[in-house]
């Protein structure tokens, strides 16, 4: 991964993170339950993920990046980042405030490939300051107390990209202490007082950043969660920015880590592709735009009413809502984390940076840079969707692991819900049942599944217990 600086911001000027970004980094570092696993199998001689063959041209495979499952634009839609909302709704119409750069003529694909090694996680478990031996559970690492309630806790999946989560105090919920008596020895909240100042925060969360190979990523503390302040690193790879790939590093009053997310996995360069200057990439985000409002217009029985007709359906049926105009004030060549076969990938991109609305943040849009002619057909079936039980009540557990009293529940889940898990026991079985709560309907959301992990703790050790789907009476596969 290079430590070079990104230089290539046409607007000459460093961009503040969005606070909708921000907001989904603190959310990964908050909400330690599991950590999200995105890869494919690929077997020797067969193309890597997300790649189909051009045979006979000599160029690279065309590149297949998955469509979501709602047959929206490409992932992700309007150029929001995996996961994030989009901030202007449907129907956005962007134009540029002035000239934009034509970039490079070609870049690379880059990707995190292997599994996680026990000394990898050691090492980044020093530098967190958690005393401990990795140990192995089911497609995880983990180091420090799990299940007690006593933190600090890091755990981090063995499949690259190596996502990672870390907490230093327990947060409640499932990871609940053995008795009362237990949990009153412990400090179980950070330090309160004035946050550290934005040197002294990202001096603190070097040593994680080295661990993980993002000393030279492109840093912005200014973030606040009361007393902590959060160090946001986008690593800068192969000489460019990127987004989409952050690592969150919380710092509490006291200049101690208490949390922190991301990924493990060091990335590697794949195939080039032929890219399009700024000017193209705009052009195709706003045809991507003007697509997605039309198919957000409302399914109607007939075509579009007459105006005036007093038989016409009330409402917005079959019309396109009025677009909203954004300017776009810059724009940088990166590369943007996309889905391809249910693997994350970084794709050469271009990232704009466009005005607030009405005194609101500014906020980044990305747009995919590769040419078109070297793009498959949208990919229709993306990674699994949430595997829903009979009675529709939620997602099917996939797999468990156990220890002690802490079961641990895999699955398939939407990257916009949340989800909890809860079990009821008798002697003999343990029932797990997996509920969704699902996001607002005004929200968007792009339509991918990722692999979740969540907690339960069990009244008794399981024992030789089964554990069985409560929704089919199914058993349920240790992971």
């Amino acid at each position: 991964m290079s430590t070079e600086r990104p230089d290539n911001d046409v607007t000459g000027t460093r961009r503040r993170r969005s606070p909708l970004v921000v907001a989904s980094v603190a959310a990964a570092v908050l909400l330690t339950g599991g950590g999200a696993a995105y890869w494919a199998s690929n077997t020797p001689g067969e193309a890597a993920p997300g790649l189909l063959p051009d045979p006979g041209t000599g160029s690279p495979p065309r590149l297949s990046l998955d469509a979501p499952a709602d047959g929206s634009p490409s992932s992700p839609p309007q150029g929001i980042a995996p996961g994030e909302p989009d901030p202007h709704g449907g129907g956005a119409v962007y134009r540029a405030s002035g000239e934009l750069p034509d970039g490079p003529d070609e870049a690379a694909v880059h990707r995190a490939t292997g599994t996680v090694t026990s000394a990898e996680v050691a090492r980044l478990a020093k530098a967190l300051g958690l005393a401990g031996t990795p140990r192995a559970d089911g497609t995880a690492w983990k180091v420090g107390s799990d299940g007690d309630g006593s933190g600090p806790f890091l755990r981090v999946t063995k499949q690259a990209p190596g996502t990672w989560t870390f907490a230093r105090y327990a947060a409640g919920g499932s990871d609940a202490c053995e008795s009362p008596k237990t949990c009153a020895k412990q400090d179980r909240t950070p330090a309160s007082g004035s946050p550290v100042s934005e040197k002294a925060a990202e001096a603190a969360a070097a040593p994680v950043l080295k661990a993980v190979g993002q000393d030279g990523a492109a840093l912005d503390a200014d973030q606040l969660m009361g007393s902590v302040r959060v160090v946001n690193a986008d690593p800068v790879v192969g000489g460019l920015p990127t987004y989409g790939w952050s690592t969150g590093i919380q710092v509490g009053a006291g200049g101690e880590i208490v949390g922190g997310s991301g990924h493990l996995k060091g990335l590697e360069k794949g195939d080039s592709y032929p890219v399009t200057g700024a000017d193209d990439a705009l052009k195709q985000l706003n045809a991507e735009s003007r697509r997605a409002a039309r198919s957000g217009a409302g399914d109607c029985a007939t075509p579009e009413p007459l105006e005036g007709d007093p038989s016409a359906p009330k409402g917005d049926c079959g019309r396109t809502p009025p677009a909203t105009t954004m300017t776009v004030d810059g724009a940088r060549f990166g590369l943007a984390a996309q889905y391809a076969d249910g693997e994350q990938i970084l794709v050469p991109s271009w990232l704009f940076s466009v005005e607030p609305a009405e005194g609101g943040p500014g906020s980044t849009v990305v747009q995919v840079a590769v040419d078109p002619d070297h793009l498959a057909p949208e990919n229709t079936s993306p990674a699994p969707e949430p595997t829903k039980d009979p009675q529709g009540k939620g997602p099917r557990p996939l797999s468990y692991s156990a220890d002690g009293r802490t079961l641990e529940v895999t699955f398939w889940g939407g990257v916009c819900s949340t989800y909890a898990a809860r079990a009821t026991e008798d002697g003999s079985t343990v029932r797990v049942t997996v509920t969704e709560s699902k996001p607002d309907p005004g929200k968007a959301c792009i339509m991918i599944a990722k692999e979740l992990t969540r907690t339960v703790t069990l009244d008794e050790p399981l024992d030789g217990r089964k554990v069985v789907d409560a929704g089919t009476g199914e058993p349920v596969p240790r992971g």
